[in-house]
C-alpha cells in the first residue's frame, strides 16, 4: 500500500466507503519472472503455438515490466475536503475562510506509459492481461484489477456518497482517485468501454488524477480509443479524454492483419515515446515491415540532387531510415526532402527531441519535411523524447505563454476557421502561441499547428495502411492501385 491509507472508520466518516470489488493483492514475484519468459514457457510448454505477431505484443508487455522495475511512485496526497468544496460566493466568508489549495493534477515525467490493448473477440487480450498481471515485478509491492463496468459503477456510488456527506457541488473525484491509488501504483482494466454520457463527463479527468498520482493503466478494450464512445450523446467532450489515453497509453491492436507478403504488423502505432529500451525495438519493427529486409538488406545510400549528395544512412526497399541529427541537423531543404520522398515511400526517423525557442531552425526544418511526407502521402515512423503536442513547445513555454500578460484573449479575431479548429484540438488560443518566442508571424505559427495536425493524421490506421495490400483492402491488387497514385505524384512533383 502507497501512501498513509486510511481505516474503514475515517472512510466513512468522509462519505466514502471502501472499494469492494476492487481485486487489489500483494504482489509476490521474487525472481522478476517477466512476461516473455511466461510466454516461452508456454510455447515450449506446447501450450501455446509460436507466432511472431503474438511475440511481439508480449515484448511490449516486458518493455513495460522492465521500465517497472525501477518505478519508485511519489506517495499519495489525499486532497483536503475543504479543497474540494466550492468557493464561499459571500464577502464575509472569502474574508474569513482560507481555503486550502486546489490539488494538482500535473502527471509525473517519470510515470511509465501505460497500455491499451484492443482487438476483437478471441484475440487474445484476457490471456496477455493474465500474463502481464500476473509477472509483474517485485518492486510492485501491490496490484489492482478490475473489470471496467464494475470500476465505473463504483466511482458512481462513492461520488454519490460523498455529495450526500459534504453537498451536490463537491468535487469528489480527486478524493476518489487518491483513495485508489492508495491501494497500489498498477490498475488494470478488463474491457474498457464508454457507453454512458455521465461516464463520459468524468473519465478524464478521473484517468488524469490517476495518473498525476503515479497510477500505471493497463486496460483492454475491443475497440480502438478513436471508436470509444462513438456517436454518443456530447461525444466532443469526451475527445479530451481519447486523447490523454493515445498519450499516455502504448495502443497495440491485437488482431493479426497480414499483407499478401503475408508479414505481420507491427502491433503498435508508428509513434513511440520516450525514448526508453523499447525505442529502439519500436524503430526496428516497422524498418523491417516497411521495408524489403530479406530482398533488399538493409544498407547505405546516396542520392544527389543539384551536384549535392543526399546520404540515407539505411535503406531497404522503398524504406529509409535516419536519426534525427541525420536528417534535420544537417543542412537539407525543401528540395532535399522532395527528391527523398521521389526514391522512398516509407521513413524512420528515431531520436527526435523536443525543440524549444533555442532550436527554433530544426524545429522549422522538421515541419518542412512533415509537410514533404504528408504531401507525398508517404508513410512516417517516429521514436519521439516527448508526446507530439510537445515536440515544438515545451510544457514551461505553455505555461508561459497562457499565463502571460500583455496580449488581448480576443488577439486574432480574424483567423480563419481552419485555424480555429486546429487551436481547438491542440487546447491552444492564438493568443497564446503569440506569446511564445519559438515562432514569429501568424502565418509560421499556422504551419506548426498544421504540422501536429497532420502528425496526428498519419498517426492513423488508414494512413498507416493504404497501398500495403492487406487481404481485408483487396491484397496485391490494393497495393498495385496504390502504386499507380504514387507514381502519378512522383511525375507531377518533376
Amino acid at each position: 500500500m502507497r501512501g498513509a491509507v486510511a481505516d474503514r472508520g475515517e472512510l466513512l466518516s468522509e462519505g466514502l466507503r471502501p472499494w469492494r470489488r476492487l481485486a487489489t493483492v500483494r504482489n509476490v514475484n521474487p525472481n522478476d519472472w517477466g512476461p516473455i519468459d511466461e510466454y516461452e514457457a508456454r510455447v515450449e510448454a506446447g501450450r501455446l503455438r509460436e507466432d511472431e505477431h503474438q511475440r511481439g505484443i508480449v515484448q511490449s508487455l516486458q518493455h513495460l515490466h522492465d521500465s517497472l522495475r525501477s518505478y519508485r511512485p511519489p506517495s499519495v496526497v489525499q486532497p483536503a475536503i475543504d479543497a474540494l468544496k466550492p468557493a464561499s460566493t459571500s464577502f464575509l466568508g472569502s474574508l474569513f475562510h482560507r481555503r486550502p489549495p486546489k490539488p494538482r493534477t500535473r502527471i509525473p515525467d517519470n510515470l511509465p506509459r501505460g497500455l491499451y490493448l484492443y482487438g476483437d473477440v478471441g484475440s487474445g487480450k484476457t490471456m496477455l492481461m493474465d500474463m502481464f498481471y500476473d509477472t509483474l515485478p517485485g518492486n510492485i509491492t501491490s496490484k489492482t484489477r478490475i473489470h471496467f463496468h464494475n470500476f465505473m459503477q463504483d466511482v458512481h456510488k462513492q461520488l454519490h456518497a460523498l455529495k450526500v456527506a459534504h453537498g451536490v457541488d463537491f468535487d469528489g473525484i480527486p478524493f476518489v482517485a487518491a483513495d485508489m491509488a492508495r491501494n497500489g501504483s498498477v490498475l488494470c482494466f478488463d474491457e474498457f468501454q464508454c457507453t454512458d454520457v455521465v461516464d463520459a463527463m468524468i473519465l478524464r479527468r478521473l484517468l488524469q488524477c490517476l495518473m498525476s498520482h503515479g497510477v500505471v493503466l493497463v486496460t483492454t478494450s475491443n475497440r480502438h480509443p478513436d471508436d470509444l464512445y462513438k456517436n454518443g450523446i456530447q461525444r466532443e467532450s469526451f475527445i479530451p479524454c481519447i486523447n490523454l489515453l493515445k498519450t499516455r497509453l502504448r495502443v497495440i491492436n491485437l488482431d493479426s492483419p497480414t499483407d499478401y507478403r503475408k508479414i505481420p504488423r507491427p502491433p503498435s502505432g508508428v509513434y513511440h515515446h520516450p525514448l526508453d529500451e523499447a525505442a529502439a525495438s519500436h524503430a526496428d519493427k516497422w524498418f523491417k515491415f516497411l521495408g524489403d529486409p530479406k530482398g533488399d538488406p538493409p544498407h547505405p545510400a546516396s542520392h544527389r540532387i543539384w551536384g549535392r549528395e543526399i546520404k540515407v544512412p539505411l535503406a531497404s526497399g522503398t524504406a529509409a531510415r535516419f536519426t534525427f541529427d541525420e536528417l534535420i541537423r544537417r543542412p537539407t531543404g525543401a528540395a532535399d526532402f522532395l527528391e527523398l520522398m521521389r526514391s522512398y515511400e516509407a521513413f524512420i526517423v528515431t531520436d527526435v527531441p523536443g525543440m524549444t525557442f533555442r532550436e527554433r531552425d530544426l524545429a522549422r526544418r522538421f515541419i518542412t519535411f512533415i509537410d514533404a511526407i504528408y504531401e507525398s502521402r508517404a508513410k512516417l515512423v517516429l521514436t519521439t523524447a516527448v508526446p507530439l503536442s510537445q515536440l515544438f513547445l515545451s510544457h514551461a513555454e505553455m505555461s508561459e505563454a497562457d499565463g502571460a500578460a500583455g496580449v488581448p484573449t480576443d488577439a486574432h479575431t480574424d483567423v480563419d476557421d481552419v485555424m480555429r479548429a486546429l487551436m481547438d484540438d491542440l487546447g491552444m488560443t492564438m493568443a497564446m502561441l503569440q506569446r511564445t518566442s519559438i515562432f514569429s508571424g501568424d502565418e509560421e505559427r499556422f504551419a506548426f499547428a498544421r504540422a501536429l495536425s497532420r502528425l496526428s493524421e498519419m498517426g492513423g490506421t488508414e494512413w498507416v495502411e493504404r497501398g500495403m495490400g492487406l487481404e481485408k483492402e483487396g491484397g496485391r491488387a490494393e497495393k498495385e492501385s496504390w502504386q499507380r497514385v504514387r507514381s502519378r505524384w512522383r511525375e507531377d512533383s518533376l
